[in-house]
């Protein structure tokens, strides 16, 4: 009888263990969430930036992220229009602009009958300037980002801090809850501020940055990081698609940025440069010291868009050597950040994304160069033609309230007071222009807000249009047709130069590999999401990309 009681205290012991062990080792399995994930967007970079100067690149920047993490190659947005807010938005909500709201940089409200600013708001105001520059909050973004949803599973004890050179790049990307959003403010004052939808005062180490006269130290020339005959992946210095500076005659290397500043509204120029993004990374790794980001248990989220390089682009583009050196100082930038990281909350211990908010077409001026189909949309010439036209027996000015963001909105007061049905206009105006000058789509509201569309340009807009913010008329131009200048590049469109943009996973619970699957910007929140263990963003429409994940 001994003999036994001590075989089954000897069991009863090593089951103990057994289940102790079990437990400790589910209790490991699902608490390995990084310390820090940082969340990183180029603005306007295209996936064949990754690609084409990927020689030149150094080893410690972008092809580090490449050959040591995880690299979506068949990255899309999957919806229009592809504009910054709406870029920002949808990354970090993992959904689009039908579910979040944010329809584009600045749209046509209908009930106010004005303009509005995604991350205007005129209820709160600036702090660290006298200028209006600070009255921004997230209040427009209508569902909660994957920070969001980490914050409410910390109890709040997880910070969130978003920085970037735009207001709306810092503001949309860190949510409703975030701890700070912070932007550079330049003119005569070259500082990042924010706004009391935050807090009241910045915080000392923010002072200090501000204080530090770092963005002074930028204004000095801009020649190229390399001797610029190496620079062969872009086209000639001296052209004609590229825009410049005010006070220099022609868009061609060196740049005197301190003698240039005062005909270009001072320390905004640096915005135009890759200096805008050098500034962008200091700011970003003092925040990392000043705010203590990933020295705890709890998972932090820091938020970091690079916006210069949509300046630029707008500025040069596509092809100019000035994006290439702006590429080539950027990887040097992301090099920085991670050696930071690295130092600071140790390898292996923070998650890291790259993305962008959209692409960007070539000059179609340039394109007409070469032969390939493209052109310029004349916004004035169109609604003038459209509103002098004749619609179901009225001229169409009486119908129209605004045409802006490549949609038309519509007076219902006034087509209801004609006896008139409103999707009969909507159907009319559409018939109308669909034989203008390079419209190559034109759809109406009804049509997608009461048909599915699962394919297709049509599913792009229908994931982009918002039925309490958009407008009545949707129409789409020609491939490679903007409505800007003659010089520079711009984006917008559901095409691909538009569409495909990088994704880069590395770091903590990231594979290393790539991928050629299709994969849409909403995937990235519930990736990251699914990563961490906390609920999705509310309005996430993405799924997770399990390949992804360790």
């Amino acid at each position: 009888m001994r003999a036994f009681l001590s075989v089954f205290i000897i069991c009863l012991l090593f089951s103990c263990k057994s289940q102790k062990e079990a437990m400790s080792s589910k209790n490991t399995a699902l608490n390995t969430q990084p310390k820090l994930v940082v969340g990183i967007v180029v603005d306007q970079m295209r996936y064949d930036y990754l690609t084409r100067f990927y020689s030149k690149y150094g080893d410690d920047g972008f092809k580090r992220l490449v050959n040591q993490g995880f690299n979506c190659k068949n990255h899309h947005f999957n919806y229009v229009p592809t504009y910054t807010g709406p870029g920002h938005a949808s990354i970090f909500t993992g959904t689009t602009p039908k579910m979040h709201g944010i329809i584009s940089n600045n749209w046509y409200d209908k009930v106010l009958d004005s303009y509005v600013y995604c991350a205007g708001d005129t209820t709160v105001q600036s702090v660290g300037t006298l200028d209006k520059a600070g009255q921004m909050s997230p209040h427009r973004l209508k569902t909660t980002s994957f920070a969001d949803e980490n914050r409410l599973f910390t109890q709040m004890r997880g910070k969130t801090i978003g920085i970037s050179v735009k207001d709306r790049g810092a503001i949309l990307p860190a949510g409703h809850t975030a701890n700070a959003a912070y932007w550079f403010h330049g003119k005569d004052e070259g500082r990042f501020i924010s706004s009391t939808f935050y807090f009241n005062t910045l915080p000392n180490w923010v002072q200090t940055f501000n204080n530090s006269a770092i963005a002074e130290s930028y204004l000095k020339e801009w020649n190229t990081l390399y001797d610029i005959n190496s620079y062969t992946e872009s086209g000639s210095d001296l052209n004609a698609f590229e825009g410049g500076f005010r006070g220099k005659d022609n868009a061609t290397f060196p740049y005197d940025l301190k003698a240039l500043s005062k005909e270009n509204r001072g320390f905004d120029i640096l915005k135009a440069t890759p200096y805008g993004n050098s500034i962008v990374t200091d700011f970003a790794i003092a925040a990392i010291d000043g705010e203590q980001l990933g020295q705890d248990n709890f998972t932090d989220v820091l938020t970091v868009s690079f916006s210069s390089t949509d300046y630029v682009g707008h500025n040069f583009g596509v092809n100019s050597k000035e994006i290439e050196d702006t590429y080539l100082r950027l990887d040097k930038e992301v090099a920085r950040l991670l050696q930071k990281l690295d130092v600071k909350v140790g390898k292996g211990n923070y998650t890291l994304f790259l993305t962008s908010d959209h692409g960007a077409v070539e000059v179609p001026s340039y394109l007409q160069s070469v032969n390939i189909p493209s052109g310029y949309f004349d916004a004035d010439a169109f609604k003038a033609k459209l509103k002098s036209a004749i619609i179901l027996n009225y001229k169409a000015e009486a119908f129209i309230k605004n045409i802006s963001n490549s949609q038309i909105f519509l007076n219902r007061e006034v087509i209801k007071g004609y006896g008139l049905k409103l999707e009969d206009v909507q159907q009319a105006i559409v018939n109308e222009i669909i034989d203008y000058k390079h419209i190559n789509k034109a759809y109406t509201a009804t049509s997608m807000s009461t048909t599915e569309f699962t394919s297709g340009l049509e599913s792009l807009l229908q994931k982009g249009y918002n039925q309490k913010r958009s407008g009545d008329v949707l129409y789409v131009l020609d491939p490679a047709v903007i409505k800007y200048s003659k010089t520079g590049s711009t984006h917008g469109s559901a095409l691909n130069y538009d569409t495909h943009v990088p994704l880069l996973f590395f770091g903590k619970g990231i594979k290393n590999g790539s991928t050629l699957e299709h994969t849409t910007i909403p995937d990235i929140a519930p990736t990251m999401s699914a990563l961490l263990g906390i609920s999705f963003p509310n309005g996430a429409t993405g799924k997770p990309l399990e390949f992804v994940l360790d």
